[in-house]
């Protein structure tokens, strides 16, 4: 039979409440006392049910993470952000790999209310108007990272998106650059699409620069749709002489479309992409990439939530971390 709380209270000697009271950290029992109990739930191998500590507590300690595609390196470094904050905090995590579906976002939401996570991180994804309105009505609390709802209303953490790529345009244009082609995503997304096309445009602008249609290619943020935009551009009369990509798979995508034509980078075309996953130094030449501090998004994303969770005080809740550019062999500077 499964060890008690009464047979660890038995062997040590003590209430109940007063194991009750070690298990869960209680700093008002004494030394001498703590270390009795620990001995005895160690002798009995007495493991705490967390469901019946979750139902006197009102709290479960369990955080849920709903996240668009559990195999992607992007995403992979924000859950391993998030967890080690977790951990540090003493929570766990329900991981939840939606596969950007908007369906299976909203059922996945309410499969953790049901579980009685006492929080939710929603990484991410477009947030539409039915994702605000649950995220809303939530009995939890809720932080997205790398998203955002467009009224700024659920607390969120990203870097500036349209700032981000404002920068890496205008350091193309410093360098001599006026043919500028983008790979850009689906400009119905608000964050990773619109908002990144949203700074190619302003740089152009600001800049003095025709914009011109012929150089958007519009990927799906993959390697393959990469290779085919960089198909388009190549195909174009007046080719551009630099490409940002939207994101380093995308840009790799494009390097490889260029090599696989007889063209070397960044001799005939520099490439710059955006997140500085592992695959800007996996790939030859190496890219040159905007940095997008993934993991710090992940941990300052489960830490805001903490802060909700424990009705800590909040100074902001939409949280923007600084961006960087990183040169490699994909420019030339």
């Amino acid at each position: 039979m499964n060890t008690t709380i009464y047979d660890v209270a038995r062997e040590a000697g003590v209430s109940m409440a007063t194991v009750s009271r070690v298990v869960n950290g209680n700093p008002n029992v004494k030394p001498a006392t703590r270390k009795k109990v620990l001995e005895a739930i160690e002798r009995l191998g007495y493991r705490p049910n967390a469901v019946a500590r979750g139902l006197a507590s009102k709290k479960t300690t369990t955080v849920g993470v709903i996240i668009p595609d559990i195999s992607s390196i992007f995403f992979a470094e924000l859950a391993r952000g998030i967890e080690d904050i977790a951990t540090m905090y003493k929570y766990n995590i329900i991981l939840c790999n939606s596969d950007q579906n908007k369906d299976k976002e909203i059922h996945l939401i309410n499969t953790l209310l049901e579980k009685q996570v006492d929080g939710i991180v929603f990484m991410g994804g477009q947030i539409t108007e039915e994702h605000a309105e649950q995220f809303k009505r939530s009995p939890v609390p809720v932080v997205l990272a790398a998203t955002l709802d467009t009224n700024k209303e659920i607390p969120s953490v990203n870097i500036d998106y349209k700032q981000a790529v404002y920068d890496a345009i205008t350091h193309l244009i410093e360098q001599g650059h006026t043919q500028i082609g983008m790979v850009s995503g689906t400009l119905d997304d608000p964050v990773n699409g619109y908002q990144k096309f949203a700074g190619y445009r302003a740089a152009l602008e600001d800049a003095k620069l025709a914009f011109n249609e012929d150089l958007i290619a519009i990927g799906d943020y993959t390697y393959d749709s990469g290779i085919e935009a960089m198909e388009s551009l190549l195909n174009l009369e007046q080719k551009p002489t630099a490409i940002f990509a939207s994101t380093d798979e995308m840009a790799l995508g494009v390097i490889h479309g260029a090599q696989d034509r007889g063209y070397n980078i960044p001799q005939d075309f520099e490439i710059l992409g955006f997140d500085n996953t592992r695959l800007a130094t996996m790939v030859r030449p190496t890219l040159s990439t905007v940095v997008q501090p993934m993991y710090d998004i992940g941990a300052v994303s489960m830490r805001l939530l903490t802060k909700y969770m424990n009705k800590e005080e909040v100074n902001d809740h939409i949280v923007v971390l600084p961006h960087r550019i990183e040169f490699r062999d994909s420019t030339k500077s």
